[in-house]
């Protein structure tokens, strides 16, 4: 029976489980007379009507993708320049330093005008770099990003201002509307993003799309879409060389319906209204095809977007440099040393320091607790690998029995981990108070010992054990080029519950394209992820 599915945070409308992954194949025909409810006639009206029309009824006209992300623009607009003026507003009211703040000090004039000229350039900054470019909300950190450097620096010219002029009052703006208005304007991209992300998975806002090329790369590209919070794409179906409609394409076991070949896509998108055609690797015809369908995609108002081969490079890795209409892409060497680490190890010690003395209270109940479950000593510490292949003592509170290592071997014909991990999801080893600690990552707290000795970072990759490193392939080794982290992208992405080559990725992915920014995302989402655990064992 076939049926109409949703994939947050694309919408893919399919057929049920179909043939063995990897296959192409053609519906039987319907005989004249069909029951409206064949398998071929629902297909085609589970792609060619819109979403939330009902049968019989004239499909209500809903916004499209663009048109929402346009309306989301202008809305964050509206809002952070009210967030601007408020922050400013109380720069120039309060008082810096016990003196006279400008509202009530004979340069109040003054104030006033370096107040004004302060919210021009802030809210011009917001534009200049292209904070609300629709490309970039509801995804990534890169909207977050262009936040935190258009605000940082319009207070790094403030910060020279005062300086040379020596206006006391008003390193009141730096003091506190600098830290109140950079809050107040990420804290307002983020909760607009969740109603945004909220609505998208729900399958509305969503960028109409038909993905073109190759079976092979096509599943690629539909498989990393729908593992990709935001990527805000309804799949309409696909186009590919030499098929024909009625066609589906099986992309791990959904029967993604065919819409045309990839000759009649422009037609195609006309018909189905599609807003977007990416194409997935290379296609019949090359690249005089992909220019001319460029060019026939405009009478739709229909964007082309090019899935590239530089996988797990990062957009900020990523240059474009034109010479004589030849687009020059360059993919910036990788930096593992240098000063964004040295601002990552001023991160590390100043959060590792903080968390020590706040959670030490903590530290002190659950010593207790793991001390009075049952004779060994509190913590556990085991040798790991760190950076360049270093090994170090990684210290957790211990959450398994004396002998756990020694019962291991015993226990390899129930592992449940992927690749070189051991995992079992009732381990018997696992102590009564250890099954909650591990579940709420409460365990590894000890760590951040040594995130401030220096041995780890507060994120990064999984710290591996010596075995598991001598079992990695040659390009797994590239783990090893950072120092391991308390938490990661693994950890907010599913943790044990992970395939080993899912895994491997998001760590070299991370290791590649790490930044300050994305740190404190990810910091975020583990907060997030120890209320709501998932795939902890």
């Amino acid at each position: 029976m076939s049926q109409l599915g949703k994939t947050s945070p694309f919408v893919l409308k399919f057929l049920g489980p179909g043939t063995a992954s990897g296959t192409v194949t053609s519906p039987p025909r319907p005989a004249v007379g069909a029951p409206a409810g064949s398998a071929v006639g629902a297909v085609s009206a589970a792609v060619g009507r819109p979403s939330g029309s009902a049968e019989g009824q004239p499909p209500r006209r809903r916004l499209s993708g663009r048109e929402w992300a346009r309306f989301l623009a202008r809305f964050l607009r509206l809002t952070d320049t009210g967030l601007v003026v408020f922050s400013v507003l109380v720069g120039y009211v309060i008082r810096f330093d016990g003196g006279h703040s400008f509202a009530e000090s004979r340069d109040n004039a003054l104030g006033a005008v370096l107040a004004a000229g302060l919210v021009v350039s802030w809210t011009g900054a917001l534009h200049f770099y292209r904070t609300r470019d629709p490309k970039v909300l509801g995804v990534g950190s890169s909207e977050y990003k262009r936040v935190a450097v258009a605000t940082t620096r319009v207070f790094g010219l403030l910060a020279v201002f005062l300086v040379v002029f020596r206006l006391e009052p008003a390193w009141a703006f730096y003091v506190a509307s600098f830290p109140l208005g950079l809050l107040a304007l990420v804290g307002n991209r983020w909760f607009a993003r969740r109603w945004y992300n909220r609505k998208q998975a729900d399958g509305q806002f969503l960028v109409k799309a038909i993905v073109i090329g190759q079976p092979e790369d096509v599943r690629y590209v539909l498989g990393r879409i729908a593992k990709k919070t935001g990527a805000a794409y309804e799949i309409l179906g696909v186009s590919l060389p030499g098929a024909r409609r009625g066609m589906t394409l099986d992309v791990d076991g959904r029967r993604v319906p065919v819409l045309s070949s990839t000759d009649d896509v422009v037609r195609t998108v006309g018909k189905y209204g599609a807003e977007a055609v990416i194409v997935a690797g290379p296609v019949p015809g090359g690249n005089q095809y992909i220019r001319e369908l460029g060019w026939r995609l405009e009478e739709h108002s229909a964007e082309l977007v090019l899935a590239s081969t530089l996988t797990n490079v990062a957009g900020p890795r990523i240059h474009w440099r034109p010479v004589e209409g030849l687009p020059l892409m360059h993919v910036d060497v990788p930096q593992y040393s240098g000063g964004k680490h040295v601002l990552k190890r001023l991160l590390d010690i100043v959060v590792a320091s903080v968390a020590l003395v706040l959670l030490s209270p903590l530290f002190l109940v659950l010593a207790v607790i793991v001390k009075r479950n049952g004779p060994g000593p509190v913590f556990f510490k085991q040798e790991r690998v760190g950076k360049a292949g270093r090994p170090f003592r990684m210290i957790k509170f211990r959450s398994m029995v004396t002998d756990a290592e020694a019962s291991l071997a015993a226990l390899m014909a129930s592992n449940e981990g992927a690749g070189v991990l051991f995992k079992m999801q009732n381990d018997p080893r696992v102590t009564r108070c250890g099954r909650w600690m591990r579940r709420y990552s409460l365990d590894e707290l000890p760590q951040f010992w040594n995130v401030l000795t220096g041995e780890m970072s507060l994120v990064g990759p999984r710290p591996p054990l010596q075995r598991e490193v001598e079992a990695y392939e040659r390009h797994t080794h590239r783990r090893l080029l950072i120092k391991p982290g308390i938490t990661g992208l693994w950890q907010v992405n599913g943790r044990s519950d992970l395939p080993w080559d899912e895994a491997v990725r998001l760590d070299l992915y991370y290791v590649e394209n790490w930044s300050i920014m994305g740190d404190v995302i990810i910091m975020w989402r583990t907060f997030k992820a120890m209320c709501m655990p998932a795939g902890a064992y």
